[in-house]
């Protein structure tokens, strides 16, 4: 195969990056609101025990709140995104590490709120809500601060809490520089034998190639460096989840489970029915692994071999197609949210699009109220990439559409909620074109793209999230954890989810953990299971002609944080609340398993 080479941050055209200069025009310009911004902050002190004096005052005092927050996030987010498309760029690394500590400052500077709120109380609340209209938009977070009254600490102790957040992150931080600038990946070989360079931008472009040995050979590579450090990686993830469990015993929740659940009232019977859908239906997984080794003619299936094509003709999708594409797929919720996104991928320059040198792995959304939702991903003219796009856009969208219609209070969602946009997305973008083009190369490369996200979202996470569980009661119990226990737990999760039709190779699976980020965010991958299924079924709500579905589904991208997640789902016409939407959307995979089968065997 043709060497993957990465180039140069400094090679990449303007136009293929994202629209830096409409956050700010320079990185001085960054600095000099920076400053400004640290100047600010401390304004907020001068309401410290002036909440109660009157209902002016706390609306006043929620404003100025308000202002800061969007600053800050504004500054927080260019710096992210500059770090995160080189963390080669030591400008931009400077940039972050000032940045990460705003957070911790501005909940430091925040924390009396809170506590003056509930000293207030609920009828006195209720009232000035009444009188004063400025407080009108703020229903919701009173009753959710009510809600939180017995987890919420004095001005002293969430002033702490607060600013333990820009120490507590270092963890994270330093895994993403030890994997991201540090890890050096030795080179694969090609069936040919050229050398092949193996990167954080390029390992899944390999993995996805017909070259078996290229496949092995980058898998190993990668694999192995992750294990070479794998005590430093284990340590790490070991403090995050001893910062989680801290946390959650100073808000005196019982389990770092509830605590996480808690924060946006998510029922735990919805965790333990993604567990127990996803283990009741792995047979269909089971089959698919047989499938995929018949279809590719090996006698052993292994691990780097889910991502093989089963076609040798991959269709070649660039971009602009792609945004077409998209745009075609998702017509049903009108001309407005399409007119939306195409003019953020084509003119506004949402996306930062090819790969290049030291650019984080994966793909994501970041922004923030005041910008656009900006999208870093490493787009390589596939149908994997036109999926990964439509992933993002999703999000995107979902931003931006709650950007444009919530206040500063409500204009964040949770990541329950997130995975949903996202996963409806591809959803629609796969129907779309499963419906319109016929040829076999096509559906089958649609199909493996869909197999492909499933395997991540239907496979991956919701093993992760039972072994995130299990590292978390261990710690909880005050259990010592090593690397090698974590290895342990981890293949034996993936050796149940296999079956009896792929290769273990124990240690090389047993250190996917470490791959991971999101097991640095407390009860994340689990979401990435439910997520999947509320898009499907709102996914068919639209497909179906239902009445009003499209419009359900614009409400519910709109409302951001203004109603509980589960709540949000419900308007838009999904109960996650219940197994069912799991459920059908493993009958929908086992549909897809069977439509594979047929094309690959017809």
């Amino acid at each position: 195969m043709t060497e993957v080479e990465d180039k140069p941050r400094s090679e990449i055209a303007p136009e293929f990056t994202w629209n830096a200069p409409s956050v700010f025009e320079s990185d001085s310009e960054w600095e000099t609101e920076f400053d400004s911004f640290m100047e600010s902050l401390p304004g907020l002190k001068r309401f410290q025990g002036h909440l109660g004096d009157s209902a002016a005052t706390l609306a006043e005092a929620f404003d100025t709140y308000d202002q800061l927050l969007r600053r800050g996030l504004k500054l927080y987010m260019y710096a992210g995104m500059s770090y995160s498309v080189d963390t080669t760029n030591q400008a931009a690394i400077r940039m972050d590490n000032k940045a990460s500590g705003l957070l911790g400052q501005g909940l430091a500077a925040s924390a009396f709120i809170k506590p003056e709120l509930l000293a207030i109380g609920e009828q006195t609340l209720r009232q000035w809500m009444k009188d004063e209209p400025r407080l009108v938009v703020y229903d919701h977070y009173i009753n959710d601060l009510i809600r939180n009254q017995k987890h919420t600490r004095t001005s002293e102790v969430e002033e702490i809490l607060g600013m333990l957040e820009d120490p507590f992150r270092g963890v994270e931080v330093n895994a993403e520089m030890l994997v991201n600038a540090d890890f050096i990946f030795k080179p694969g070989t090609s069936i040919t034998g050229e050398k092949i360079a193996v990167t954080q931008g390029s390992i899944n472009q390999i993995l996805h190639s017909a070259d078996r040995e290229a496949r092995r050979t980058a898998w190993e590579s990668y694999t192995d460096t992750y294990l070479a450090y794998k005590n430093t990686m284990a340590n790490n993830l070991s403090v995050s989840i001893k910062q989680n469990i801290f946390k959650m015993r100073a808000r005196n929740h019982e389990t770092s489970l509830k605590a996480a659940l808690f924060e946006h009232n998510i029922p735990e019977e919805v965790f333990y029915n993604m567990i127990d859908t996803f283990r009741k239906n792995l047979p269909i997984w089971h089959r698919y692994w047989r499938i995929r080794k018949k279809a590719l003619g090996v006698e052993v299936l292994h691990p780097y071999d889910i991502w093989a094509p089963l076609v040798e003709d991959q269709p070649e999708v660039d971009y602009n197609q792609a945004v077409e594409w998209i745009s075609g797929a998702l017509s049903p919720l009108g001309d407005e949210y399409v007119g939306v996104l195409k003019k953020g991928c084509l003119e506004e320059r949402w996306v930062d699009i090819y790969p290049n040198q030291g650019k984080s792995g994966g793909a994501f959304s970041y922004g923030s109220p005041g910008t656009h939702p900006f999208i870093l991903m490493s787009y390589t003219d596939d149908v994997t990439s036109l999926s990964t796009l439509a992933h993002e856009l999703g999000h995107s969208m979902h931003s931006y559409l709650t950007w444009q219609n919530q206040p500063m209070v409500y204009s964040e969602y949770s990541m329950f909620v997130a995975e949903v946009a996202s996963n409806f997305h591809q959803a629609m973008v796969r129907s779309y074109l499963l419906e319109e083009y016929n040829d076999p190369g096509l559906q089958i490369s649609l199909i493996e793209e869909a197999m492909d996200n499933f395997h991540r979202y239907f496979f991956i996470m919701p093993t992760l999230a039972r072994f995130e569980l299990q590292v978390h009661e261990r710690i909880e119990r005050g259990e010592g954890l090593t690397a090698d226990d974590m290895i342990g737990l981890m293949v034996d999760l993936f050796r149940e989810g296999y079956g009896d039709e792929m290769h273990v190779d124990s240690e090389r699976v047993g250190i996917t953990w470490a791959q991971f980020p999101h097991l640095y965010v407390d009860y994340y991958v689990f979401q990435y299971a439910t997520g999947i299924s509320g898009a499907h079924a709102l996914t068919n709500r639209i497909l179906s002609g239902e009445e009003n579905a499209a419009d359900d589904y614009l409400s519910f991208l709109k409302s951001g944080s203004s109603r509980y997640p589960v709540n949000a789902l419900k308007v838009a016409g999904v109960d996650l609340s219940t197994p069912n939407p799991v459920e059908e959307t493993f009958e929908y995979l086992s549909d897809l398993v069977n439509r594979l089968d047929e094309l690959v065997n017809s």
